[in-house]
């Protein structure tokens, strides 16, 4: 029998939330032009342009692999190098993606502090030879909200971004969690992507509520030039590309994205405020969007998993991240926060 009960390994476990599924339904009616000349892939395409403020180029894909490193391949050529976070998903995750997609493009990893790039950090790596037996950087990739749950406010977004400039550099954004980050802080999209610099974004729709889809958003349009060949020779071109852009217009047309987003983060917020007297449980990283990070006793996480929990523990020795999601339950989560308790004896 499976287990269907809410857990916390990750925002990917979570369904489909009632928007995506409410449009793909509507967009199941009758039939439709293929390959992306469709009513839903206009309207989605129009919906990021007025939520952006701006008019910048649109595209779809069907996973965030796919999205991040045909991205990054736009951005560079084979002898240039990309640098990001040492934490950062495109390095540690995704299989080699980014090289594969830019037929070899080299990944330089940068210091990072509470999961974020500086511009210390990025300028530190792009400087550090300019020779020709090195590969030159041309591309920085940020994710936001990061890979330990750490948001990127504004100014630092801007800070970066000039360093970009002044080293000849495009700036992309892994935006897996971005609506994590907007409901964070409270600023509107356009302000943290190309308000402050940000040449392109990946915007994840997978763990906002969707089944399927990312969106990959060109601010400067001149980078998303052929950008529709590189998707179809990626075999990310779908047939029937409704059913990717669709669940987009069902999440922004009334605000459903921001809405998943706040509440994610609201119940990694109330894990946090559970446990955090705990004797023995340690915060990792501030609590920014709808993860949580916590270090305790490997004995306590294994009584942890005897219960049934599943959560990763990739931060090192006796860390462990709890994901909230779209449909996160406040009484799963005051459960999960019992358990931890008990756990460690307290």
């Amino acid at each position: 029998m499976p287990d269907k009960s809410q857990q916390f390994a990750s925002d990917n476990y979570s369904g489909i939330c009632p928007e995506a599924w409410a449009a793909m339904e509507k967009a199941n009616q009758g039939h439709e032009r293929a390959y992306g000349d469709d009513q839903w892939t206009a309207r989605a395409s129009e919906y990021f342009r007025k939520l952006f403020e701006t008019d910048c180029e649109v595209f779809f894909a069907f996973n965030g692999t796919a999205a991040n490193s045909l991205a990054l391949s736009s951005l560079c050529q084979s002898y240039h190098s990309v640098i990001c976070s040492e934490t950062a998903h495109v390095e540690t995750d995704e299989c080699g993606a980014p090289e594969f997609f830019s037929n070899g493009s080299k990944l330089l990893t940068a210091r990072s502090e509470a999961g974020k790039l500086t511009p210390e950090s990025i300028r530190e790596v792009a400087l550090k030879r300019q020779d020709i037996h090195y590969p030159k950087p041309r591309v920085v990739t940020i994710t936001q909200a990061t890979e330990v749950g750490s948001v990127y406010r504004p100014e630092e977004l801007k800070a970066i971004s000039a360093t970009c400039k002044e080293l000849g550099l495009n700036l992309h954004m892994d935006g897996a969690r971005f609506s994590n980050a907007c409901a964070y802080l409270g600023c509107s999209p356009a302000e943290l992507t190309w308000k402050a610099g940000v040449d392109v974004l990946c915007f994840g729709g997978t763990k906002n509520g969707m089944a399927v889809g990312e969106a990959i958003l060109f601010f400067n349009r001149q980078l998303a030039e052929d950008f529709d060949y590189r998707c179809k020779q990626a075999g990310q071109l779908a047939s029937k590309m409704r059913f990717l852009s669709a669940p987009w217009v069902g999440l922004l047309e009334d605000g459903a994205w921001l809405r998943h987003g706040v509440h994610a983060n609201r119940c990694a917020q109330l894990l946090c405020e559970l446990v955090r007297d705990v004797p023995g449980v340690e915060l990792m990283f501030p609590v920014e969007a709808n993860g949580v990070f916590l270090q305790m006793s490997e004995p306590a996480l294994e009584a942890l998993r005897n219960k049934g929990w599943r959560f990763y523990t990739f931060i090192g020795s006796g860390g462990a991240r709890f994901m909230c999601s779209w449909d996160t339950e406040e009484a799963r989560v005051r459960e999960l926060a019992a358990d931890i308790r008990a756990a460690m004896g307290a």
